[in-house]
C-alpha cells in the first residue's frame, strides 16, 4: 500500500464512542496507513543510525474498558517491543497528529540516559530547532514549545522522577494540508527524525 497521508476521517475516530467500535475504527482506517510510512521510515531510521530498526504498531491490547484517545506507530531498535528502548514515533489525537522521539517512564536505564542528556545539554540546546515542542507526558495532549521549556528542569525531573518523561519532537494540526500529500509527510517526518538523530545516540554515550 502507498502512503497517501491522513484526512480528517481518521481524526474523527477518535469521536467514536465505545472501545470495540472505536477500535475497530483504528484497525480499518489508521494502522494500514501506519504500516506504509512505518515501513518507509524504518529503513531511513536504519540506515541514519546504522543499525537495524523495528516498527511496532500500537495495539493498545490491555484497553478493557475506555477506547483510546491517541494511536501510534513506534520504532525502535528492539524487535520484541519499544517502551524500554529510546524510540521514534509518529501518532494521532483527535486535533493534531505528533512526531516524537520518546524516552518513556518504562526505560530500565532511565537514570543512566537521563544523565547522558544533562551532560550533553548544551548540545542538545543547540541541536533543536526553534518550532519544535517537548512533552514531559506522552498520555497527555499538551506539549510545550521548546522556546518556553527550561530544559536542564526537564532533564533533572526526568532523571529524578520515577513517572517522568522526556519527548522532544513537532506537532502538525488536523487541519494542516501536508497530512493530506503523503510525499510531502513521509519527507517532514524523515526530516524531523534526522535532527532527532543526534540526541538518541547521546541517550547510549
Amino acid at each position: 500500500m502507498e502512503f497517501t497521508g491522513f484526512t480528517q476521517h481518521d481524526f474523527d475516530t477518535f469521536h467514536i464512542e465505545g472501545l470495540e467500535e472505536r477500535m475497530e475504527a483504528i484497525q480499518q482506517r489508521i494502522q494500514p496507513k501506519f504500516k506504509a510510512l512505518g515501513d518507509v521510515l524504518t529503513d531511513d531510521l536504519s540506515a541514519m543510525i546504522g543499525s537495524e530498526m523495528f516498527l511496532h504498531i500500537a495495539k493498545h491490547a490491555r484497553r478493557t474498558v475506555n477506547p483510546p484517545k491517541d494511536t501510534w506507530l513506534a520504532i525502535a531498535g528492539n524487535k520484541r517491543g519499544y517502551k524500554q528502548h529510546p524510540h521514534f514515533q509518529v501518532g494521532l489525537f483527535d486535533d493534531h497528529l505528533f512526531i516524537w522521539l520518546a524516552f518513556i517512564y518504562e526505560l530500565p536505564n532511565k537514570t543512566t540516559i537521563a544523565k547522558n542528556l544533562l551532560k550533553n545539554i548544551k548540545t542538545i540546546e543547540k541541536s533543536i530547532p526553534s518550532d519544535f515542542v517537548i512533552s514531559l507526558d506522552h498520555m497527555k495532549k499538551e506539549s510545550t514549545a521548546v522556546e518556553e521549556i527550561k530544559l536542564k528542569e526537564a532533564l533533572t525531573r526526568f532523571r529524578d522522577v520515577k513517572k517522568a518523561e522526556f519527548l522532544v519532537g513537532r506537532h502538525i494540526d488536523s487541519k494542516d494540508p501536508i497530512l493530506q500529500d503523503g510525499e510531502r509527510l513521509s519527507e517532514y517526518v524523515k526530516k524531523t527524525f534526522e535532527t532527532l538523530v543526534p540526541i538518541y545516540r547521546l541517550a547510549f554515550s
